[in-house]
């Protein structure tokens, strides 16, 4: 399968991220074609596309953007509406919106004031990671020129719709990378999960009604809006349709961003990207980032879709596909995500808050070689604990890389409990001490 460069197609070029540069292909066009429509109308057309939200869970995004109650409440009264694009990208191996956001800023933008207009908000925020100054900056920049174009404020190409687009700074936490606990960082608290419902769309920011959109998911819709459904739908699956950035890293010979149609495999992205790097061979990998189910060399085939990685037995997530080979430790990787995990916690449910910290004991006793076997059952239970009971998702994506690093993997963590680290070079010598002196006592480890 080739790839299908639409938001990549000009990343090379000098001063990409420009408003000239993007003009001249085919930048804000989309913007006046939608704005000629009634917003219902561009919604429709999302909807049509079946472009899915590229943040994670994969919902429908027109269909996101349909629940936002049109109207008076039952009170009689009109909230605003908002939308706010989540741009708190940190899951370990994720890496596709930071630099999209780097090389074609205007893209967003020019998403941003579309489905602002579609669903009849008159205000939008890009919440974007305090750490990652050059995007600020260019985000800022790039802002400042689609103000000072017309193309935000008010009376935007003289169609009488005006909008203000914000570009807010968090504090750095992973946490608020979860849309509610997004939204209560930006009101100025600090960011933990909600309870739901009510739902965002309902009661997002200031109570209001919200839609919360991942970056690439924005900065898909104009190319959608400009050439038609039909187009997009030419790409990928017929539910899970369109293109969509794939990040590859690790132990990969040329890692990067990958565009390329909904439904492309790892074997044929690998064939892009130059394979696993020279001399080594294919362990492990994650289809959506550190927080989906592990795969390994039997899933190479599996379509990147959103359906047939879930009938695999993991998700899609953030296409994020890292890479481990067979110098890998699997549980000293698996170890090195539950400490983010730990870390990150913010500590507002039981589950999570305790059970993360369980699990880095657990891990780090097995992993240096001092656990038992009773260990990986402790293992499994608090993971299982955790999974589908915390507040949040951190807890489910905490468990997941457990259960399935045991589920392929279980050999080489019982090989930690026999005597260290098989990799480790002074763990691997004393293990292979022990399982000589086993052997020529005529015993089995």
């Amino acid at each position: 399968m080739s790839l299908t460069p639409v938001l990549t197609s000009y990343w090379d070029e000098p001063q990409s991220w420009t408003m000239d540069t993007y003009r001249r292909h085919d930048g804000y066009r989309a913007l006046s074609k939608a704005l000629r429509l009634q917003p219902d109308e561009v919604i429709a057309t999302v909807k049509d596309s079946g472009l899915r939200g590229r943040g994670g869970a994969g919902f429908p995004t027109g269909m996101k953007w349909g629940f936002i109650p049109q109207g008076p409440g039952p009170d009689g009264t009109t909230k605003p509406h908002y939308l706010v694009v989540n741009a708190d990208e940190s899951e370990p191996g994720t890496c596709k919106d930071m630099p999209l956001m780097l090389a074609t800023p205007h893209a967003l933008v020019e998403g941003v004031i579309i489905a602002a207009y579609a669903i009849r908000a008159a205000q939008a925020f890009i919440y974007v990671r305090g750490e990652v100054l050059p995007v600020l900056r260019r985000l800022q920049v790039a802002v400042a020129e689609a103000y000072a174009a017309g193309y935000l404020g008010h009376d935007i190409l003289g169609s009488g719709y005006d909008l203000d687009l914000i570009v807010h700074a968090g504090a750095g936490a992973y946490i608020c990378g979860e849309e509610t606990a997004l939204l209560d960082s930006l009101e100025g608290r600090r960011g933990q999960p909600r309870l739901r419902p009510p739902f965002p769309a309902v009661a997002g920011l200031y109570a209001c009604p919200t839609v919360v959109n991942n970056v690439e998911s924005i900065a898909s819709v104009p190319a959608i809006v400009l050439n038609g459904v039909d187009w997009f739908r030419t790409m990928g699956s017929e539910r899970s349709p369109g293109f969509t950035l794939y990040s590859l890293s690790g132990h990969v010979t040329r890692p990067g961003q990958y565009e390329a149609p909904l439904g492309v495999t790892l074997r044929e992205l690998l064939g892009h990207a130059g394979g696993v790097r020279a001399g080594h061979t294919l362990k492990f990998w994650t289809p959506g980032g550190s927080s989906t189910p592990l795969f390994t060399g039997e899933h190479l085939d599996v379509p990147l879709d959103y359906e047939n990685v879930a009938a695999a037995g993991s998700m899609l997530g953030t296409k994020a596909l890292q890479i481990f080979d067979d110098t890998t430790c699997v549980v000293r990787a698996v170890l090195r995500w539950t400490e983010f995990y730990a870390h990150e916690s913010c500590g507002k449910c039981t589950p999570c808050r305790e059970g993360t910290y369980w699990l880095v004991q657990l891990l780090e006793r097995i992993e240096s070689g001092q656990g038992t076997g009773a260990d990986l059952d402790t293992l499994l239970d608090v993971a299982d604990n955790i999974n589908g009971k915390s507040f949040c998702a951190l807890g489910d994506g905490a468990a997941s890389p457990i259960f399935s690093s045991l589920k392929y993997f279980r050999e080489e963590y019982e090989q930690h409990l026999r005597g260290g680290c098989p990799f480790d070079p002074a763990r691997s010598t004393a293990w292979a001490t022990a399982d000589t002196a086993i052997a020529e006592r005529g015993g089995a480890r």
